[in-house]
């Protein structure tokens, strides 16, 4: 099992769908915050089924073009704070990269789909006729949006962040550029954790420590690679015939 707590609820072209069990119990708490919105509170629980339906699109993007790559990617974990797809792209940054901006790609491929759908309902005045779906539809309109956007921003291990690290790995190699991108998700777990503090936000402080958490990892893992790195060129140093001298030619 990939995250202690988490429950298999499906398997799809051969990726497995965990549920995190602490998901059940924001769901409780955000589907209260959310029926304000409607006149029937059975909406607010389908839009926090729709925002997740809308994450788990987003996390077999990402799985799906990793395996396009040839790299592995059988796991996937719904979580109250997003998602997470357990990906392993071969080590090459155009594999690495395809398999992160696939995920957002499937946002942008929703934005002008929920648009135009959101559209349409405006042109048959369903505000009034159905105003809980017509909500219902602008709120996921939004949510896709936002997480389109939030995914963007470039802190590692966001994709934004790992976007960032692929095209810096282009120019300075695979250490340096996951030493670099840690190194901007430290000041981004500094700047979610003020923002958390000043809005007094226990979800922005938990994404925070998420944040610090995985640039932690991702810190290790290049020094990690540097030291695999030197013990293979001194592998390789030992294992080379030494130069013949030029009189001996």
């Amino acid at each position: 099992m990939p995250m202690k707590g988490a429950l298999l609820i499906f398997r799809l072209a051969g990726i497995r769908v965990y549920l995190h069990f602490t998901w059940f119990i924001v769901a409780a708490l955000e589907v209260t915050r959310f029926a304000h919105r409607y006149q029937n509170p059975i909406w607010a629980a389908l839009e926090y089924c729709a925002l997740f339906g809308v994450v788990l699109m987003h996390e077999f993007g990402h799985a799906l073009a990793c395996r396009q790559t040839g790299g592995q990617a059988d796991t996937i974990v719904l979580w109250p704070l997003g998602g997470i797809a357990f990906v392993k792209p071969p080590a090459r940054p155009g594999a690495y990269l395809w398999s992160i901006a696939a995920g957002p790609l499937v946002n942008v491929v929703l934005f002008p789909l929920f648009t135009l759908f959101a559209f349409v309902l405006t042109k048959l005045h369903w505000k009034t006729v159905h105003p809980d779906f017509y909500q219902f539809v602008l709120t996921v309109w939004f949510m896709n949006a936002g997480l389109l956007f939030f995914n963007l921003i470039p802190v590692y291990p966001l994709d934004g962040g790992q976007i960032l690290r692929g095209l810096l790995w282009l120019k300075v190699g695979p250490i340096r550029s996951l030493k670099a991108a840690s190194i901007i998700g430290f000041g981004g777990a500094i700047l979610f954790a003020l923002w958390a503090i000043a809005w007094r936000s226990i979800w922005l402080g938990i994404l925070a420590f998420f944040i610090f958490a995985q640039a932690q990892a991702g810190w290790r893992a290049a020094q990690n690679l540097a030291i695999e790195s030197e013990d293979t060129a001194r592998r390789e140093a030992a294992i080379s015939p030494p130069p013949i001298p030029e009189q001996q030619r």
